[in-house]
């Protein structure tokens, strides 16, 4: 009797243990990823210092170091990108990766300290230089072609980053693309050209030039 009640108290004390450890490690995930929105580096570097995994992915599937850039939390980013721990090349739900993100937003010294850091610059399907020609700033353009970049890396359906600065990004990016060799004549699964994507954007000059070199 005495030795079944030990072995209770045993197991008493292990599930109050183990239910302690699960709120520990709720309560980091939460704050984890509140001080990653709120820009609070402190928090989050005495977090992984107490074991917490950088690497985590928030219900969205979003990793921090995706999160901090994309929420210009740069404090954070640079306690992120410090830590040896921290996977750069990580992908979120979207197959995305923080390098694709900081060269869609035009953060040109973040593309270059995430490659310097190892960041993945070519990879299947949408690639960085996709991203980068999406967005504002021609110098992420350029700094991910003078790194290697893929000119005319194809995304899942064949878009090119040609097509994608004709719709949505800088037209500099489109003239910076077309200097270095993009293939104007390529068309994607839909059968359209960077002309026609130019199009769609009611860029009806820059539609017409890439038109004329698309022949």
């Amino acid at each position: 009797m005495k030795s079944a009640l030990r072995h209770f108290r045993k197991l008493a004390q292990l599930v109050v243990a183990y239910g302690f450890c699960a709120l520990a490690v709720a309560g980091s995930y939460e704050d984890f990823f509140r001080a990653t929105a709120t820009d609070d580096a402190g928090t989050v570097r005495t977090l992984i210092q107490r074991g917490f995994d950088a690497n985590s992915r928030d219900s969205q599937g979003q990793t921090a170091l995706y999160l901090a850039l994309r929420g210009e939390s740069f404090n954070v980013a640079e306690a992120l990108l410090k830590d040896s721990s921290v996977d750069v090349n990580a992908l979120n739900a979207s197959d995305e990766s923080a390098l694709m993100i900081a060269a869609l937003k035009g953060q040109t010294d973040w593309t270059r300290r995430l490659i310097e850091r190892g960041a993945q610059i070519n990879k299947p399907g949408w690639s960085p230089l996709h991203y980068a020609a999406t967005g504002p700033d021609t110098a992420a353009v350029k700094l991910l072609l003078d790194r290697g970049g893929d000119i005319n890396a194809e995304s899942p359906n064949r878009t090119t980053p040609l097509m994608m600065a004709a719709q949505y990004g800088n037209e500099a990016s489109v003239e910076l693309l077309l200097a270095r060799g993009a293939d104007a004549k390529a068309r994607n699964d839909r059968g359209l050209s960077a002309g026609d994507f130019a199009r769609l954007a009611k860029r009806e000059a820059l539609a017409t030039r890439l038109d004329a070199l698309g022949r």
